[in-house]
C-alpha cells in the first residue's frame, strides 16, 4: 500500500469524531486546574484562602492565552480556572473542538508550569452558546461562582485556624445561610465587603486601544499613534452591572471589525 493511501485511510479513524461549532455560534473555554487542591495546599505554600503570588500566575497564564493566536475578545479567571470568550466569527482550525481544547489545555499547562517550576495542568471544555445574552448570563455564572467561593473559603479557614477539624468546618458551611456565613467573619473580625473584589468577584482581561508617542523620521515629528495591550481588571462590577460590562466588550469587539 502507498504512504497516501495509508496516510488517508488512517486519518478517517483519527477524525471519525470531529466536533465543529456551527457559524454564528459564541464559544466560550473553560479550563480548570487538575488536582489544585492538592498541588496549591500540599505542594507549595500558597496562603489559604487566597494567595496573591497563585493569583498573579493564574492571571499572567490568561494574558498568554489571550495572545497566543486566537481570537480572544475577554478572559476570566477565579480560583483555578479560566474563561475565554472568542469573538463570534472566529475561524481557527476551522472551529474543530479537539483542536481548541487541546491546544488551549497545553498552552495554559505549559506556561503555568513555568511560573511555578513544577507541573502544573489543565483540561478544557468549551461551551456553545447561541446569543449574546446567554454569553452574559455565562460570566454572570462564573461571577457569582466566584463570590460563593470566597465567602466559603474565607469562612472555612477562619474555623480551621480557629481549631476545628476539616469535617467540622465543612459541615458548618452545608448548613448555614450567607447571612450565618457573613455573621461569622464578621465576630472573627473580617468584614466581607471590605475583602478585595478580585478574591470576590474573579479578575478580568480585555483588550484596550491607548496612544503611544513616537517619531517619524520623514517628517521629523513626534506622532501619536494608536496601540493595543490587554488590560487587567481586579475590580469588576457585579450581577447586571457585570453582564451590562460583557456586553460592552462584545459590542465593542464588533463595532471594531466595522471600521
Amino acid at each position: 500500500m502507498k504512504f497516501d493511501e495509508l496516510d488517508t485511510r488512517m486519518r478517517r479513524y483519527e477524525t471519525a469524531h470531529d466536533h465543529c461549532v456551527l457559524p454564528g455560534i459564541y464559544m466560550v473555554a473553560r479550563l480548570d486546574g487538575r488536582s489544585f487542591t492538592r498541588l496549591t495546599r500540599e505542594l507549595h505554600d500558597f496562603q489559604a484562602p487566597f494567595d496573591e503570588r497563585f493569583r498573579d500566575y493564574m492571571v499572567d497564564t490568561t494574558e498568554h492565552l489571550i495572545s497566543v493566536g486566537f481570537r480572544v475578545i475577554y478572559a476570566y479567571t477565579e480560583s483555578d480556572e479560566i474563561s475565554l470568550l472568542f469573538h463570534r466569527d472566529e475561524e481557527a482550525f476551522g472551529r474543530k473542538l479537539r483542536k481548541y481544547n487541546s491546544v488551549l489545555a497545553g498552552e495554559a499547562s505549559a506556561k503555568f508550569s513555568l511560573l511555578l517550576g513544577d507541573m502544573g495542568t489543565f483540561d478544557s471544555r468549551v461551551s456553545q452558546l447561541p446569543t449574546a445574552d446567554a454569553v452574559c448570563e455565562y460570566f454572570r455564572w462564573r461571577n457569582e461562582d466566584a463570590h460563593r467561593n470566597a465567602l466559603n473559603g474565607h469562612c472555612y479557614w477562619m474555623l480551621r485556624k480557629s481549631g476545628k477539624s476539616a469535617r467540622e468546618a465543612t459541615d458548618f458551611l452545608d448548613g448555614a445561610s450567607v447571612a450565618q456565613k457573613n455573621e461569622l467573619l464578621f465576630q472573627g473580625g473580617t468584614n466581607f465587603n471590605d475583602v478585595p473584589q478580585w478574591q470576590k468577584r474573579g479578575v478580568g482581561l480585555f483588550w484596550e486601544d491607548y496612544e503611544k508617542e513616537g517619531f517619524n523620521p520623514k517628517t521629523g515629528q513626534t506622532v501619536a499613534t494608536v496601540r493595543r495591550r490587554v488590560r487587567r481588571e481586579l475590580e469588576l462590577p457585579m450581577r447586571d452591572d457585570y453582564e451590562a460590562f460583557v456586553r460592552n466588550v462584545i459590542v465593542e469587539s464588533e463595532r471594531v471589525d466595522e471600521q
